[in-house]
Order: structure tokens, then sequence, then C-alpha cells
């Protein structure tokens, strides 16, 4: 058993330890006797993404989105909206997400142009949303802490079709008003959380691995690893920093 895996702009997108992403992903599924196969695809490069099983973007400044921007649009972007259709999983950080959306509508009123995956679009802020967050979502019918570190200007909002991730009980989320965190379509996943996201989340890793591998192989149990460190290390997170906060937080989700 495989997982194929497209990380599309490693160079450029690449912020806050993103590559941890790919690390956690590949080490989770290798000890469980799966082998990961990286592909790395950059700019002015063809693909047809609709061959792998998962997809991953991680987070860029603005300079950065405006170089992709062109490319994603050119090369990849209708394969990659196809793709997630098709059963594809996907995870995007911060820029990453940003681009997947509808547009981003920069500090000095540029548009840069997304693909449109997600319905949803972004505007920057005056000032920037930084530090440790932490949301609640559901994860295989139970409610589950996910925990990151957030750092943008950006301020996202979704349309119709489109989920959030989660509820924000500490930190900002997709634009500090609306309660919300990060975005979801079928397998495709969109988070400003960075940090990296998955190794401080096994269980979302675990998730993503078994989306990925259903394309190809259908329902997929898979093997529980000892992650009692990983775990001991998320729960000391989320007392830090989700109950402190949680009731600053508290009327802004009973409206919701």
């Amino acid at each position: 058993m495989e997982i194929k895996i497209a990380y599309l702009y490693s160079h450029q997108l690449n912020l806050y330890g993103d590559r941890g992403n790919i690390i956690a992903l590949c080490r989770r599924a290798e000890w469980r006797g799966i082998r990961p196969v990286v592909v790395e695809i950059g700019l002015g490069e063809k693909a047809d993404l609709k061959e792998y099983d998962f997809i991953f973007l991680g987070g860029g400044s603005d300079r950065e989105q405006q170089i992709i921007t062109a490319d994603l649009l050119r090369y990849k972007g209708h394969s990659l909206v196809e793709a997630v259709e098709e059963g594809t999983a996907l995870l995007s950080i911060c820029g990453g997400y940003q681009l997947l959306g509808q547009f981003y509508r920069t500090a000095t009123g540029e548009e840069i142009k997304g693909i449109g995956l997600f319905n949803a679009y972004t505007v920057a802020g005056k000032g920037r949303l930084i530090g440790n967050i932490v949301i609640e979502t559901e994860i295989d019918g139970f409610k589950r802490m996910v925990v990151g570190f957030e750092n943008h200007s950006g301020r996202t909002y979704l349309g119709a079709g489109v989920k959030p991730m989660g509820r924000v009980l500490a930190g900002y989320g997709n634009n500090g008003e609306d309660g919300f965190e990060g975005a979801v379509y079928k397998k495709a996943w969109g988070t400003y959380l960075h940090g990296p996201l998955l190794p401080k989340n096994p269980f979302l890793a675990d998730l993503l691995l078994r989306q990925a591998l259903e394309k190809r192989y259908g329902p997929v149990e898979l093997v529980p690893l000892k992650d009692g460190l990983e775990t001991l290390t998320h729960e000391r997170i989320v007392e830090r920093f989700g109950k402190k906060k949680k009731k600053l937080f508290a009327g802004i989700l009973s409206k919701i």
C-alpha cells in the first residue's frame, strides 16, 4: 500500500515550518507500513493532480502569492479542482488556503484571483491576527480540539457550500469576527493554523491519511499508534491556551 503526495510550491510556500506537515504525514504512514511517495511540483511545471491521493499547499507572503497565482491558474488550478471533486484529499495552510478561494484583496487594493475551489474570499485587514489558537471541530462524530499558531492579515469569509473547519475557542480564526476557522469542502481542508499543524494534532493527520488512502483503496482502518507523548503535548497546549480564554468567546459562540 502506498500514498502518492503532491507538494505544491514547496520553496515558496513554507512559512512557520509548514513542511513539517508533509514529514508528519509520511512518518505516520511509514510507521504503519504504508509507503509515501512525495512529488514536489514547482513553478512552471504542469501536473495532472488527479493522479495523486493527497495535495498540500503551505503558507506564503503576499509576494509569494502574487508569483504563484498566475502559475496556479495556468498550469494546475483546473486539475486541482477536478482532483478534489474526484476524491483527492487536500490540506492548504494560510496563503495556500487563500489562493484556493475566489480572490484575495491585498492591503494596496490589488485583487489576486484564486481558483475557486472554496466558495470564500479574503481581504487584507489593517492589523495582523497573531497568536496561539484553539478550535473545536468534529472528527468521526467526536468533538476534538485542534491547536496551532496563526499569523495573518487576511480576513476570510465563507460562502454557501463550504463549511468551517471549526469554532474558535482561543485566537482569531478566519476573520476575528464570526468565531469560525478554516474551510472544508469534500476532502479539502483550508486553515490558518501553522505550527506545523499535523504534528500538533496527530488525530487530524490520521484523518487526512485515511481520507487520502480511501481514494485508491476504499474504506481503510489505520493501525493505532502509540501517541502518548503527542497526546500529552496536545492536551497541555489546550489547557494552557484554550481553557484560559474560552470564556472570552462564549458570547460569540452562543450566537453561532
